[in-house]
C-alpha cells in the first residue's frame, strides 16, 4: 500500500508506483470520483481529441468518394 502526506497548501506527491500503475506522468491531469463511505478514487482523465491533430500525415493526393466507396465495397465482400 502506498501513502503520501498532504502540505501546508493540500498538495500531495503520488507515488512512483502508483503513477506508474495510472500511467500518468508531468502534466498529466487526474479527476477524484467520489465511491460510497466517503471514499475517493484517482482517475487519470484521458486526453481530449483535440490533442491528436497533427499525430497523421495528410495523404499525398486526395481520395474520392468513389474510391472510398469502392474500398468498402471490396471490404465489405471479403466478409
Amino acid at each position: 500500500m502506498s501513502a503520501a502526506t498532504v502540505t501546508s497548501k493540500g498538495q500531495i506527491t503520488i507515488p512512483a508506483s502508483v503513477r506508474t500503475s495510472l500511467g500518468i506522468e508531468a502534466g498529466s491531469r487526474i479527476e477524484f470520483v467520489e465511491m460510497e463511505n466517503g471514499q475517493f478514487m484517482i482517475v487519470p482523465v484521458v486526453s481530449p481529441i483535440h490533442s491528436l491533430k497533427g499525430m497523421l500525415r495528410k495523404p499525398p493526393a486526395p481520395v474520392s468518394i468513389e474510391d472510398m466507396n469502392m474500398a468498402i465495397a471490396a471490404q465489405g465482400a471479403k466478409l
